[in-house]
């Protein structure tokens, strides 16, 4: 190991006082996760893995490390609404993910309204300015390179509606700024927000 690099691999553990993945793999965006199971019970938690795949048709995922609650619910309907976290709503959104049962409605849990959605039966954060309303296209239990499986799944989910705050079309355009929208960064309590202080623009290149 050169003296300016730290090096590791992490099978053999990285040797510090936390583990750099997460923080260099960000700040990533949130799946702000909402479902129910087969008799209607509600559950609304955040995902640190997750992000949108494809364009047409829209398609996003989140990724489940371990069995929760979110999976078990997506395996019996089939659908799930993502709900965008954002500044005034991130002490909710900490909320939502407190390790209760699947008894438990996390939307009453952090004082959250549960909004009837236009195509799927699982309802929305009526408090959070976007929502996707997804139907499931795969569920993937993912695997190492040895083609071992390990207990963590993709979900991945085609968009069937989205909702939009009107506030936050600027002549028609989304304003990604405007939104507040909070991302999870490295370390154990580690978030971010955007502003539009961090915006800067660059086209594409044109080839002639």
């Amino acid at each position: 190991m050169s003296e300016d690099t730290y090096s590791y691999e992490p099978a053999q553990g990285h040797g510090l006082p936390h583990d750099p993945f997460n923080a260099i793999v960000g700040p990533r965006p949130i799946g702000w996760i909402s479902s129910h199971d087969r008799q209607g019970r509600l559950n609304l938690a955040p995902y640190s893995f997750f992000n949108a795949f494809n364009y047409i048709p829209p398609i996003i995922g989140f990724c489940s490390v371990g069995r929760k609650d979110s999976l078990n619910n997506i395996e019996q309907t089939g659908e799930f609404v993502w709900n965008l976290a954002t500044r005034p709503l991130a002490e909710q959104m900490n909320l939502s993910c407190s390790a209760v049962g699947p008894e438990i409605d996390e939307f009453e849990l952090s004082g959250l309204t549960p909004k009837a959605s236009r195509i799927v039966s699982v309802p929305r954060v009526l408090e959070a300015p976007v929502a996707f309303e997804c139907k499931v296209t795969q569920i993937i239990q993912l695997q190492r390179a040895d083609q071992e499986r390990v207990p963590s799944w993709l979900i991945l989910g085609e968009v069937v509606a989205v909702h939009i705050a009107r506030t936050l079309l600027k002549e028609g355009i989304y304003d990604t700024a405007a939104a507040a929208p909070i991302l999870r960064g490295g370390g154990p309590a580690d978030y971010f927000e955007i502003g539009p202080q961090a915006l800067f623009k660059m086209y594409r290149p044109q080839v002639k």
